[in-house]
């Protein structure tokens, strides 16, 4: 792929008049380090000296961290598992090579050869976090430029692993979401315009159930892996955590997850964040959030989680996702808590807060499983919007996901069918997207009305019965494709047998809730802290689940014992 957007992947790309109109953000994509910059650096690395042909790092391998040229020239290329190695820039003394995933030591996603000698200063991950906290200056630009090469990596397909099958199946719509969520870098052959992709198929004679086929950068061929096997073929999910004791486990990867993450470890805690698919949550799924202070044009919710998401591993929160709870042992015998995960982990941490979220309901539905994922959805991206363009689509929820999700397909779908049970938005949505709804002329508001039936064959969904719950009158049209944001349950069913309290619905109590008088945001087990929408009387809305997992951090300093508890 050599674009010139490929460039991305490395500072010091040659600055033609091509590259510069590539990327508005040139120079702070590449900064060129000067002479002064450098030295105040050395502190951080070690001086290597490479041969001619050595390999700096390598695709699909665990980065060494980030590499400053001191001499000579390095080349890189890109390796896409299907045997294409395709130059992509050539990097000399003063640029550096890396991208955000050597923060927390990710696999490379491209290979990095050095072009006769080469001298570089190597700093490791650890100690490229703690740069980028001592050096604000110096740090902020290096900073910048991580981000602004995975993002630009994202928008090139360079690098990551390659999907092949058609983009409408329902197995690349899946996948694709789950890499996209995580910020990882991939693209989709499709093997009917594309040769190499028939020539795969053609090799491997897939089945049906086995497509798509997925092909990761070290050549290994995955037949429709599930989200966790595709994880560990990317080098996502490390090794068993052996020896380690972290002050605070946080699980859940939302907005209070994150929040919680960021300003523990801004504040000297050893922290740990799991979460079970992708960082974000359901704030994650909001095409365009308007409400939230300091953004008056609006942010997306996985433009916003992914700034917390980096900014936690700057601060250096070890992120695990998708590591999935499965239970957790507040028996203390060892004064430590104990999370056992559902990908064999075992972690130990000295207190524990709650982040889990809730998930969207599913509906009492008739084979609502057998078109799940094809053609009904819970979220609402620019994958899916592809998928329903210029179609008739159905989309059930009153909520403020559902509002901004109506309003982001609104612009793919030739008309959007919003359907609620009640009798109307008001109670349940902000008034600035009910108003934005209703100035759509393609979004339909039908109140008191439910999907009572789904028809389809395996190709998936075709068509949907609906009935208006007042007048009993049923109603069926060709619909392909169905969004569902119904209320939530709480993800909670991995702390039974743990001692913490829930209410009848299944949302855990705190502080008064029940008989904590320490910390309002404090469960009935002491260290075990609960945040965001799992919390029963939380707000439900994402200004209170970040506020909330900040709030926390001043329990758990008091918990601690490092600091005293403050008044909440």
């Amino acid at each position: 792929m050599a674009t010139d957007q490929a460039a991305a992947i490395g500072a010091g790309a040659p600055q033609s008049d091509a590259s510069r109109a590539a990327f508005p953000r040139f120079e702070q994509t590449f900064p060129t380090l000067a002479d002064a910059e450098i030295d105040r650096m050395r502190r951080f690395g070690d001086v290597h000296h490479h041969k001619d042909r050595e390999l700096l790092f390598e695709s699909g391998k665990v980065g060494p961290g980030m590499f400053v040229i001191l001499s000579g020239h390095v080349a890189i290329t890109q390796r896409d598992g299907m045997g294409h190695v395709t130059p992509v820039i050539e990097q000399g003394p003063g640029q550096f090579l890396a991208e955000i995933g050597q923060l927390s030591g990710r696999h490379a996603l491209v290979d990095g050869t050095a072009e006769g000698d080469v001298e570089t200063l190597l700093i490791a991950p650890a100690n490229l976090r703690a740069l980028l906290v001592a050096e604000a200056d110096l740090g902020e630009r290096i900073m910048r430029a991580l981000i602004l090469r995975r993002v630009a990596l994202i928008q090139a397909g360079v690098g990551g692993p390659v999907l092949i099958g058609s983009p409408a199946l329902g197995g690349v719509v899946r996948l694709q979401g789950f890499l996209s969520r995580n910020g990882i870098p991939h693209h989709v052959l499709d093997p009917a315009t594309d040769r190499d992709a028939a020539d795969l198929i053609a090799r491997y004679s897939p089945s049906p159930a086995d497509l798509p086929l997925v092909v990761v950068p070290d050549g290994t061929v995955l037949r429709n892996p599930s989200e966790i096997d595709l994880a560990y073929a990317m080098g996502m999910i490390g090794g068993p955590i052996k020896d380690k004791l972290y002050d605070v486990a946080v699980v859940g990867g939302g907005p209070a997850g994150l929040a919680t993450a960021v300003y523990a470890a801004s504040e000297g805690l050893s922290v740990a964040v799991l979460d079970a698919r992708h960082f974000g949550g359901q704030a994650g799924a909001s095409a365009r959030i308007e409400n939230y202070l300091g953004f008056p044009t609006g942010i997306s919710g996985q433009a916003l989680a992914g700034r917390a998401y980096n900014q936690a591993q700057k601060f250096g929160a070890d992120m695990m996702i998708p590591v999935e709870a499965k239970s957790l042992d507040c028996s203390k015998s060892d004064g430590v808590f104990g999370l056992t995960t559902e990908c064999g982990h075992f972690l130990k941490a000295k207190s524990v807060v709650v982040a889990s979220g809730a998930r969207y309901r599913r509906p009492t539905i008739e084979d609502l499983d057998k078109f799940e994922g094809r053609g009904v959805w819970y979220w609402a991206s620019p994958i899916e919007g592809r998928l329903c363009a210029q179609q008739e689509i159905i989309l059930v929820g009153g909520g403020n996901s559902a509002g901004q999700a109506a309003v982001f397909l609104s612009g793919h779908a030739s008309k959007v069918r919003m359907m609620i049970r009640s009798g109307g938005l008001a109670d349940s949505m902000s008034r600035y997207l009910i108003d934005r709804i209703m100035a759509t002329p393609n979004i339909e508001v039908m109140i008191h009305t439910e999907i009572v039936r789904l028809e389809g064959a395996d190709a998936g969904l075709e068509r949907v019965h609906w009935r208006n719950r007042r007048t009993g009158i049923e109603t069926a049209g060709d619909i392909r494709n169905v969004f569902l944001f119904v209320g939530a349950d709480p993800a909670t069913a991995w702390l039974a047998d743990c001692g913490v309290t829930l209410d009848r619905t299944g949302f855990i109590l705190t502080g008064a809730q029940c008989g904590q008088p320490m910390s309002a945001l404090e469960t009935s087990v002491p260290g075990v802290f609960a945040v965001g929408d799992v919390r029963a009387g939380s707000v439900k809305r994402m200004g209170g689940a970040i506020g909330e997992g900040a709030q926390v951090v001043a329990a758990l300093h008091g918990f601690l014992g490092d600091k005293p508890a403050q008044p909440l």
